[in-house]
């Protein structure tokens, strides 16, 4: 019987790369809403639609709005 391989996701967010909501929302205090509402104002990271169920995060962007969430503004505004 083959053992099953368990994935252990580590407790950082890459310095480069993508990411799901669902890998950075433990860091993150606020809702998927809340998120998506802030992003739309550019005051949180924009999302690029991959697909029509998927969005990415550039973690660049989100190591931006983690280290000042208040004063954050986004670059494509």
């Amino acid at each position: 019987m083959r053992s099953k391989q368990l994935t252990i996701e580590p407790e950082v967010l890459p310095l480069s790369g993508m990411s799901r909501f669902s890998q950075f929302q433990k860091f993150l205090p606020l809702s998927r809403e809340k998120f998506r509402q802030l992003s739309k104002a550019g005051k949180a990271p924009k999302g690029m639609r991959m697909g029509s169920r998927l969005t990415m995060y550039s973690n660049q962007e989100l190591h931006r709005f983690f280290a000042n969430p208040l004063n954050y503004k986004s670059k494509e505004l």
